[in-house]
């Protein structure tokens, strides 16, 4: 008897998947989360802002 391509046990596939989730440590993603606030000002306008990062676009483009 031969099997198919693609063919498995189906419950030695949830076996597999229940000892997997075994070993799985819990990670908490909020662990470094921040509250604040982030503020800067400038005496710059927005064209003089674009004009400098169009230079820093051609220099790394040299």
């Amino acid at each position: 008897m031969s099997m198919g391509f693609g063919s498995y046990d189906e419950s030695e596939q949830q076996q597999q998947t229940a000892d997997d989730e075994e070993d799985v440590e819990a990670v908490n993603v909020h662990e470094n989360d921040h509250d604040g606030q982030l503020s800067f000002e400038s005496n710059a306008s927005t064209d003089e802002l674009v004009s400098q990062l169009g230079a820093m676009k051609d220099d790394d483009e040299e």
